[in-house]
């Protein structure tokens, strides 16, 4: 039997959240049986999808909900040893004992760093990859549009298509995020929409239109592209970030969509199995070439994961936010 924390939901937020709805609590954590091992926690994911979660599917006085990477320190099951890195979706505890289901084995490239499977070979890799090349359609040499460009998703997405050739606009609300988005991932035209009028901005720098939209916030960022769009434009609905902690703003250019004949659709992540093995290829190949750039934001300390969930909609994080909890 071994002591340990996890981080609880103990009240549904009103808003934004605050650090008076989460809990640490200790728990023990049995020694594992046949067929079982237990995990220590390496490294948790503190994403976006998060918030709405906290309002409906996660429970209260339970687990954050949530992904992670382990390593495996008790095993008495067939085919996982000690000292193997696993991928899992456990929530937030600092260790688990799992039958193995929702498992996933991990050998990572001894050239690149083990948080990158955190998010441009993880995740938040995979649904740019996904979103943008399958659902979004994209054609090398379009014109493309990343809303939120700064964060783990939408970086990814961006860089994806300017290795395609592509045109692509980004925009953020942080003059640093702006400056890395140009100086860094190369971006053609980047907008801080915090110190310029976005739609008026993103006309001026899309002057051939856009035919790919990736959208992460939804609102205002939405209303500006949809009269930007080209004919049989595509949307890739990722995320809508600005209607995640209540309110939110109308949209009222939708009708654009009609002569346009633009395509607007959702996804996520687990729609995109089939081409695990081709994203796998492709990402390794890029980040070893330089070629998709990215940036971590690392808080060290398992206490510190609704810090992290909170910061994320403050905008505190560059990049992709991660919790650090052992080596």
């Amino acid at each position: 039997m071994t002591q340990a924390r996890q981080i609880h939901l103990v009240r549904r937020p009103k808003g934004l959240p605050v650090p008076e709805d989460f809990a640490v609590v200790e728990t023990a954590v049995p020694d594992a049986g046949v067929g079982e091992v237990q995990v220590e926690a390496l490294i948790m994911s503190v994403d976006p999808y998060m918030r709405p979660r906290l309002d409906a599917d996660q429970a209260l006085d339970a687990p954050l909900l949530g992904g992670g990477i382990g390593r495996i320190v008790q095993s008495k099951h067939p085919a996982l040893k000690e000292g193997d890195l696993v991928r899992h979706g456990m929530g937030f505890r600092e260790r688990f004992i799992s039958d193995g289901k929702g498992l996933s084995k991990l050998a990572p490239d001894p050239a690149l760093p083990l948080t990158v499977y955190m998010h441009a070979l993880g995740g938040t890799g995979i649904t740019a990859y996904g979103g943008l090349l399958e659902t979004g359609a994209l054609k090398d040499g379009e014109q493309v549009f990343v809303s939120t460009a700064g964060g783990a998703v939408g970086s990814v997405a961006a860089q994806i298509a300017k290795i395609k050739g592509c045109y692509v606009v980004g925009s953020t609300g942080a003059e640093d995020k702006a400056a890395w988005l140009r100086d860094v991932a190369g971006l053609d035209k980047v907008i801080n929409y915090k110190a310029e009028p976005l739609a008026t901005a993103l006309a001026a720098a899309t002057p051939n239109g856009i035919d790919v939209y990736f959208e992460n916030v939804g609102g205002a960022h939405l209303d500006a592209a949809l009269p930007r769009m080209n004919q049989h434009g595509r949307i890739p609905v990722c995320g809508m970030i600005s209607t995640y902690n209540g309110g939110g703003e109308g949209v009222r250019n939708l009708s654009q969509m009609i002569y346009k004949r633009v395509r607007m659709q959702g996804f996520v992540s687990p729609d995109f199995v089939h081409l695990n093995a081709a994203f796998l290829a492709d990402m390794t190949g890029w980040l070893k070439a330089g070629q998709i750039k990215y940036q971590e934001t690392v808080l060290d300390g398992f206490e510190r994961a609704p810090e992290g969930l909170i910061g994320l909609f403050e905008g505190r994080n560059t990049g992709k936010m991660l919790i650090h909890i052992n080596d």
